[in-house]
């Protein structure tokens, strides 16, 4: 009876554990970028400018543009204990905008590797 009960304890802690959002910084590729948004909810971010945005973008996204003044003052908007999703063109602006993020506290950061660039290779759609 012990061991059952054990396990049942056991159990229900590993599942608890996994089902809480995660934590830190993460850089991952397309394919993951995409299975993790489809499981846990978040805020899309697309730092690129308004004119690579309006070109295509993930669906979803919010254009945040990394090089505009009011940067800070629109990435303060979102909730900081929902996961952030962040992708550019290649890989360097959303690298910055990771940075400046886990500086004003988010606490779990999704970045996609490769950019735009990486998901049009993979045959992923965008949508405009």
């Amino acid at each position: 009876m012990k061991k059952i009960v054990f396990l049942f304890i056991a159990t229900f802690t590993l599942l608890s554990c996994e089902a809480q959002q995660k934590k830190g910084v993460e850089l991952v590729p397309p394919v993951e970028f995409e299975k993790q948004m489809a499981e846990h909810k978040g805020q899309l971010i697309d730092v690129r400018t308004p004119k690579e945005f309006a070109e295509g973008h993930l669906e979803g996204a919010e254009n945040i543009h990394l090089y505009d003044r009011d940067f800070i003052q629109r990435v303060d908007k979102l909730d900081k204990k929902e996961t952030v999703y962040v992708y550019c063109k290649a890989g360097g602006r959303s690298s910055e905008a990771v940075s400046i993020l886990k500086t004003k506290g988010f606490e779990h950061i999704v970045e996609l590797q490769g950019g735009t660039d990486a998901w049009a290779e993979d045959g992923k759609p965008f949508t405009e």
